[in-house]
């Protein structure tokens, strides 16, 4: 049958899907709107990897609370279309993410993010302690290395194992999810709260 570029066209809008994709996925379903997004989904159109570069401006911005109000997490979480950004699977990654964070507490959400600053200083601690070994400065400077991806493993979010199953970091159970979803995605900014964390216990200051 004749597939209408009008057709098409709507389709690309509600599922974000390239215009040759969604032609073929109308073809295939015999011009049928809603089996077509089911193809579409179904088919997963292309690998996470060639999603990366695509432009994420949908998406949520999610809060999760624990510990009967001891910790909380905001957490903007970003998709091609409000049509994924809708889905089940889309909130259920939303708050699987939020808890996580919760339970872990990373600093940044990619090594990209942290300061050359922070770096040394980590590099220059790892050093320091390793100075006393008698090792060889290469063999040193390996380690150091070593300690620094340590590091990333410990604070940065798409590094850290997932809490619910370990076998997997965060970054490969984001790409899990572009694959299933169909398009790309990006966990783009998060505050975690602990209640009372940073304040200063002054009560033992002498009074004027």
């Amino acid at each position: 049958m004749e597939i209408s570029a009008g057709l098409v066209k709507d389709l690309r809008e509600k599922t974000g899907a390239g215009m040759m994709d969604c032609k073929k996925a109308l073809t295939e379903t015999a011009g049928n709107f809603e089996k077509a997004i089911e193809y579409l989904r179904k088919k997963g159109v292309a690998s996470a990897a060639k999603k990366a570069g695509r432009l994420t401006k949908e998406g949520a911005v999610s809060s999760y609370i624990h510990g009967e109000g001891k910790v909380g997490v905001l957490l903007e979480v970003n998709c091609e279309t409000d049509f994924v950004a809708r889905t089940d699977q889309f909130r259920h990654f939303v708050k699987d993410v939020a808890m996580h964070i919760a339970a872990a507490s990373p600093q940044w959400v990619r090594s990209e993010e942290v300061s050359a600053e922070v770096l040394a200083k980590e590099k220059e601690i790892a050093i320091a302690q390793m100075q006393s070994s008698g090792k060889p400065v290469a063999v040193i400077e390996k380690i150091a290395e070593g300690k620094i991806k340590k590091f990333f493993e410990d604070h940065c979010l798409l590094h850290q194992a997932f809490v619910k199953d370990p076998s997997k970091t965060i970054e490969q159970l984001l790409k899990e999810t572009i694959a299933t979803l169909g398009e790309n995605l990006s966990i783009r900014r998060f505050a975690r709260f602990a209640l009372g964390e940073g304040i200063k216990d002054d009560s033992s200051s002498p009074s004027e």
